[in-house]
Parts: C-alpha cells; sequence; structure tokens
C-alpha cells in the first residue's frame, strides 16, 4: 500500500509567466516629455490630493523592452482601504490620445511619491485589466537630494495553492535617455521644483509685491539721479517719461474706486470658477460611484 502526501505550495506568479517571451518586460524605456508630464500635472493637481497618477502610454520592443513615450493624468480619490478611479476620464483621455497617435498603447501607469503603498495594488489591478502585465512607474517630485528617483516595477501574485494571497511589486531597470538640451531643463526643473502652484490669490500678490519693488527701484533711481549721485541716463529717462504718460489722467478718488471695481470683478469670477470646480468634482465623484456599485 503505497501512501501519498499532499504539498500546499507557496508559489509566485507573473502575467508575463504564461504570455510569450517577446511580450516579458525587461527595462522601461522613459522619455523626458513623461517626467515632465508628471511633475506639471503634480504641481497643478487638488489641494485634497497627496499623489497623482495616470496612465502611461508608449509600445512594447521587440526585445521586450516597454518605451513609454507620453502620458496623463487621472483623477483619483483613494482612502486607507478604498480607492476610487474616474474611469470615464481615462477612456476619455485615452481616447483622444489614439486620435493622435494609434500606434501607442497602454503601457502601464505612474504615480507621484518615493515608492508603493497600500492603494499601489488596488490601483494596478485596474490598470492589469486595461493592458497586459502592466509597468507601475513611480516619480519622486519633491527632488530628495536634488535628484528625482524614478522607479519602474511589475507585479507578480503571491499565491498559497489555487489561492492568491497578495500581489509584490518587482523592480525592473529604467533607462531615461536625454539629449543635451532636455538634459539642461531637466537639471532647471531639479533646481526649481515647488510643491504646489500658487492660487489666483496669491498669484496677485506676488505680482503686485514685485510691481511695488519696481516702482520703489524706480523712486530710488531718479532721487540719486536728481542728488547728484548717479549720472543720468536718457534711454531710461524717456522709459520712465513713456510709463508715467500711460497712466489714465484720473483724480486719484475716481482712480482708485476704478482698481477697487476692477478687483471685485476678479474676486467675483474665482468664486464662479471656484463653484464650478466644486460641482464637477462632485459630479466626477458620484459618477465614479455609481459605476463601482
Amino acid at each position: 500500500m503505497a501512501a501519498t502526501n499532499e504539498h500546499t505550495v507557496l508559489q509566485f506568479v507573473t502575467p508575463s509567466s504564461t504570455a510569450s517571451t517577446t511580450t516579458q518586460v525587461l527595462t522601461a524605456r522613459i522619455h523626458p516629455l513623461v517626467i515632465f508630464n508628471v511633475c506639471d500635472c503634480f504641481v497643478r493637481r487638488p489641494d485634497s490630493a497627496e499623489r497623482v497618477i495616470g496612465t502611461l502610454l508608449g509600445s512594447i520592443l521587440p526585445d521586450g523592452t516597454v518605451d513609454i513615450r507620453n502620458s496623463y493624468a487621472v483623477p483619483h480619490n483613494e482612502s486607507s482601504d478604498q480607492v476610487a478611479v474616474d474611469i470615464d476620464y481615462h477612456h476619455n483621455m485615452l481616447a483622444s490620445h489614439l486620435k493622435v497617435n494609434p500606434k501607442e498603447v497602454i503601457v502601464g501607469w505612474y504615480s507621484t511619491g518615493a515608492g508603493v503603498n497600500g492603494g499601489s495594488a488596488l490601483i494596478h489591478d485596474f490598470f492589469a485589466r486595461e493592458a497586459t502585465n502592466p509597468i507601475h512607474l513611480t516619480v519622486d517630485t519633491g527632488f530628495t537630494n536634488g535628484e528625482g528617483t524614478i522607479k519602474a516595477y511589475v507585479s507578480s501574485n503571491l499565491s498559497l495553492g489555487d489561492r492568491q494571497l497578495a500581489a509584490q511589486f518587482q523592480e525592473i531597470p529604467v533607462d531615461l535617455r536625454m539629449v543635451e538640451a532636455e538634459r539642461v531643463g531637466y537639471d532647471v526643473l531639479k533646481a526649481t521644483a515647488v510643491d504646489k502652484l500658487p492660487n489666483d490669490m496669491e498669484g496677485i500678490e506676488l505680482t503686485m509685491e514685485r510691481l511695488l519693488t519696481l516702482i520703489n527701484d524706480v523712486y530710488k533711481y531718479v532721487d540719486s539721479v536728481v542728488e547728484g549721485k548717479t549720472s543720468p541716463d536718457n534711454n531710461i529717462g524717456r522709459f520712465i517719461a513713456e510709463a508715467v504718460a500711460s497712466l489714465p489722467k484720473l483724480p486719484p478718488q475716481v482712480f482708485d474706486n476704478l482698481v477697487n471695481d476692477s478687483l471685485q470683478d476678479q474676486l467675483l469670477l474665482l468664486y464662479l470658477s471656484s463653484i464650478t470646480r466644486t460641482q464637477l468634482s462632485l459630479a466626477e465623484k458620484l459618477n465614479t460611484a455609481a459605476q463601482m456599485l
């Protein structure tokens, strides 16, 4: 009588293990435009968003290298236990890109930050239904230590027997190629990295501060010329005279009223645009929630 032993095997299963060797991912080749797009979307993100995600477009070369040439951001909301992705927006943007370049396909998705987190597995599962063995690209938009860390991952399933337990991200090589002009732009981007773009009111405030600084510099120059400390320059004097002549000849009270009326009009436009953005955001969330139910 022969005894048989049954063993439960813990194994990793990758999507590429069942595919041909021509589709196996070896290296992620990234064009600089993708990094610029990611950084631009990050600084323009909503105030409530901690990170930005988006779709990667490109092609798969015969040697298995994934050539990532373009990208676009996808609105999403995530918490500790769930993630909501605007699927309609994703599909509409994809259709628009395919009209311009039908040869580009979805090759993965990106997120800002130094690595993966709990929500990354849920988002990767969505993109796995959009593309075969998608790449997950992470971009450190904070440029920690003056360097932007860029990493690429593929996902493998950790299973116990026939039961899938979790997904594991395995890092793959990244090839970021730049010509000299792109390298200069990338270096400037690292040196001038900001976490968030100023809003409209902050932009007006910064503009007024710069204008006040310029006016003070003109005052100091004119006083210095009058006192004989600085030699007069006819070109500078002509520019100042033209600037003064361009001002409307109105009584101070009328001029102040015009400025105040213009400022109130701008504030009203900001208020209306804020309401519009809130309504659109609420509609997107309701639409996404309805699709998930």
